[in-house]
């Protein structure tokens, strides 16, 4: 058993995969998120400041991470982005791999992708040279934070309770995301404002 758990964590390492990480971050829970500009896949800039007034998700995304890949081939991600975005929310995924890195796609390439998967988010995001990423601490793909209309950094962490990539997990999960949106545009505090991320490191 020993040599088996052995292997199984060299494997993981090998693969850039951290189940969990310390819920240190950059950012503290109730400081303005800071303000940062991005270019999508078609050329279009964004800015977060663009989106005062509104609910905010941010996404760190890398789509070779068998992580993210369980909430995209299992559709949530996208139910999820096509349910928020429709009651208002703005939800960004944001692309911190190095170019040659696991995870970075061309923009022809990255757009494609985008629509074979059905992603409904507002828009993909390159942060190529990594400096958001660190801005925001994202220290693996995917990590999650949420930003009030008032600017203000209401979540950070985890998407779910359960560190795994296999999909059956999803439904027993508490998708804490989900938790801190529906707390927050109820007008109510959020119960867990900071948790463990877990997945694969950002490929800065």
């Amino acid at each position: 058993m020993r040599k088996v758990l052995k292997h199984v964590t060299v494997a993981a390492l090998m693969a850039g995969i951290s189940y969990a990480l310390p819920a240190h971050a950059q950012v503290e829970i109730g400081a303005e998120a800071p303000d940062f500009t991005l270019t999508d896949v078609l050329g279009n800039e964004h800015s977060l400041s663009d989106f005062r007034g509104q609910f905010v998700v941010l996404e760190w995304v890398n789509h070779g991470c068998p992580f993210v890949v369980k909430f995209y081939n299992s559709g949530e991600m996208q139910r999820l982005q096509e349910k928020y975005t429709e009651k208002g929310v703005v939800w960004l995924a944001i692309c911190s791999s190095r170019q040659g890195e696991q995870g970075y796609h061309p923009p022809e390439d990255a757009a494609r992708l985008v629509e074979e998967l059905g992603a409904m988010h507002t828009a993909y995001l390159y942060d190529e040279p990594g400096d958001v990423g660190r801005l925001f601490g994202a220290r693996v793909t995917p990590h999650m934070f949420v930003i009030d209309p008032d600017g203000t950094l209401i979540y950070q962490g985890a998407i779910d309770s359960i560190r795994s990539t296999s999909s059956a997990d999803i439904e027993e999960a508490e998708n804490y995301v989900v938790s801190a949106l529906t707390q927050a545009m109820a007008g109510e505090e959020v119960a867990t404002p900071v948790t463990q991320p877990y997945g694969c490191s950002v490929k800065y």
